[in-house]
């Protein structure tokens, strides 16, 4: 049993005695009518506060040590739920903190994500402007060989032509006097100087 708490009761216990007793001593007025009824009479005094003391001991013994074990559990489990509430705060703190931590994490990636897909799709993009560029160059390229070719292919064919057309008017001009070889010789020699005067 808990002494500490049954000071309090037993101090009660006796000023309640003491004060019973003053009033059993004391003489009655006469003016207090009907004043007896609630004062004991010293015959019923003492059984009175005999069935006191007995009443208090039975309470102290049994009911007081049962009155001190529950108040203490109460206040065991008002403190383990105290606790309880401390550490799912703290617990909670520390969640939210985890998450706002994701959550920062997640933002990062997706940024650095963003950045790499822009990244590569301006990559991409010089990429295929240079091989378009390179491409180009390349159709331009093969589109001048293709445009010289041809004309050397026409030259060919027209020097060709213009060959026997000399050489078809020389004999007219000249006559016989030029054989088929000599005039192929001097048509052909024309043509060179006229390709020559051209080049330059």
């Amino acid at each position: 049993m808990n002494t500490k708490k049954l000071g309090p009761m037993r101090s009660v216990a006796a000023t309640a005695g003491i004060a019973l007793a003053a009033m059993a001593a004391a003489p009655t007025p006469a003016y207090a009518v009907g004043a007896d009824i609630l004062i004991p009479k010293p015959a019923e005094f003492i059984p009175a506060l005999v069935a006191f003391l007995a009443i208090w001991l039975i309470l102290a013994k049994l009911a007081w040590p049962m009155i001190i074990k529950t108040l203490d559990a109460r206040e065991e489990k008002i403190s383990g739920d105290l606790k309880a509430a401390a550490d799912a705060k703290s617990d909670a703190e520390k969640s939210a903190q985890e998450s706002r931590d994701r959550i920062s994490a997640a933002e990062r990636e997706a940024a650095d994500i963003i950045a790499a897909a822009k990244r590569e799709g301006e990559e991409e993009r010089s990429k295929i402007i240079a091989e378009a560029q390179a491409s180009a160059v390349s159709i331009i390229a093969k589109a001048h060989d293709a445009i010289d070719s041809e004309r050397k292919k026409a030259m060919v064919e027209l020097s060709g032509q213009v060959v026997d057309l000399s050489v078809e008017i020389a004999s007219k001009i000249i006559g016989d006097a030029l054989d088929d070889e000599e005039q192929h010789r001097l048509a052909e020699k024309y043509l060179m100087e006229v390709g020559d005067l051209n080049e330059d």
